[in-house]
């Protein structure tokens, strides 16, 4: 999905999208919206956890390495254990091979940032993102949404 644009109140809003939903369904999800340069959103629901914050960044290395959802490259790696293959020399201290994070690509301007969420299993973290990013740009979430596993 592409971004028409993204500014500072565009990421407050689809950070707040994102909690209303997870406040709604009662998920315990830490939210996270950054630029490669700086955070502009962040939030913590009820049940989130210290350890979920870690996964936020390591996801968000991922994103800014690959410009690609972090899902994607879960299905394509098809690895159990959660870490690249090793010829990609990438540490799994900074790295996390887990669904969640969603490039912020914007017309004109490529890949910016990044929409990441962690708290829920990794195809459910990225069904939350794509659901938000599709209503906040005008799309059909439901035709975006990866089928039932």
């Amino acid at each position: 999905m592409i971004f028409p644009s993204l500014d500072e109140n565009d990421a407050f809003s689809l950070g707040q999208r994102i909690r209303d939903i997870a406040v709604k369904d009662k998920l315990g999800i830490a939210i996270d919206i950054s630029l490669w340069d700086r955070r502009l959103f962040f939030a913590a629901t009820a049940g989130a956890t210290a350890d979920n914050t870690e996964w936020l960044r390591r996801k968000f290395n991922v994103v800014r390495r690959f410009h690609v959802s972090t899902y994607r490259l879960v299905l394509e790696q098809n690895r159990e254990d959660r870490m690249f293959a090793p010829y990609k020399a990438l540490d799994v201290a900074d790295y996390a091979l887990a669904g969640g994070g969603f490039p912020i690509r914007v017309s004109g301007a490529g890949v910016i940032g990044a929409v990441i969420v962690s708290g829920l299993p990794q195809r459910e973290d990225h069904n939350l993102v794509v659901r938000a990013v599709a209503e906040h740009v005008g799309q059909d979430p439901v035709a975006l949404a990866l089928p039932a596993a």
